[in-house]
């Protein structure tokens, strides 16, 4: 079956950089776009960045461009999402997602159960 797995959470200050990975199993991996999703205490879930499958192509919420890098090892089975400039707003539990098809904006159909990320001072 499908399984994702977040880590690398934790608490960092302002400014502050972490690196998320998630690693997946029970599909093929290279075939399918992913995602990041986030969901700030008390609010609803929020899409932060996908990738297609071939890596050749990114996307990112106005919110975090220029600070969050998403990209994915193939061989590993691995997703990852480099957090940058860190700001008390990015605090949220940060979830890996698998999309519907090779490109992205047509879905997800399985999460990982998240890694927190506070930013704080």
């Amino acid at each position: 079956q499908v399984q994702l797995v977040e880590s690398g959470g934790g608490f960092v200050q302002p400014g502050g950089s972490l690196r998320l990975s998630c690693a997946a199993s029970g599909f093929i991996f290279s075939g399918y776009a992913m995602s990041w999703v986030r969901q700030a205490p008390g609010k609803g879930l929020e899409w932060v960045s996908g990738i297609d499958s071939g890596g050749g192509s990114t996307t990112y919420v106005d919110s975090v461009k220029g600070r969050f890098t998403i990209s994915r090892d193939d061989a590993k089975n691995t997703l990852y999402l480099q957090m940058n400039s860190l700001k008390p707003e990015d605090t949220a539990v940060y979830y890996c997602a698998k999309d519907l098809f090779g490109d992205y904006g047509y879905g997800m159909n399985y999460w990982g159960k998240g890694t927190l990320v506070t930013v704080s001072s």
